[in-house]
């Protein structure tokens, strides 16, 4: 049985809302799955993606596949980046850090033109 991690279209006509679901791959879109993993709105501002990263690794660790739509979501998590390297991906305060140090390079950089500046005043 080849197991897929993939999208269940649930709400109305044209208002999609998924459900991110494991099922066998042979079943239809929206039919026999085995475990419900997640949710993902598109209709809101931004996208709203809801996993519950336990299931998620348990089912890539059993040798589940997700689809392309599947994989993209669990990207945007981050959840595929710490199944394939075995570790969680950066925290968001080394994107803080590697901001406070490209302000720090343009401080320096300001402060260099004030100092060719000064001179030029001083003659």
């Amino acid at each position: 049985m080849s197991v897929r991690i993939r999208l269940r279209r649930m709400g109305a006509k044209k208002q999609p809302f998924y459900r991110i679901v494991v099922a066998d791959s042979r079943s239809p879109r929206d039919g026999r799955f085995l475990d419900t993993i997640g949710t993902y709105n598109p209709r809101t501002e931004p996208a709203a993606i809801e996993l519950d990263r336990e299931k998620v690794l348990h089912w890539l660790g059993e040798g589940a596949m997700p689809t392309d739509s599947a994989r993209s979501l669990l990207s945007q998590a981050g959840i595929w980046q710490e199944f394939r390297t075995g570790r969680a991906p950066a925290a968001p305060e080394a994107a803080g850090t590697t901001q406070s140090d490209a302000e720090r390079a343009g401080d320096a950089g300001g402060e260099s033109a004030g100092e060719a500046a000064e001179p030029t005043a001083e003659e």
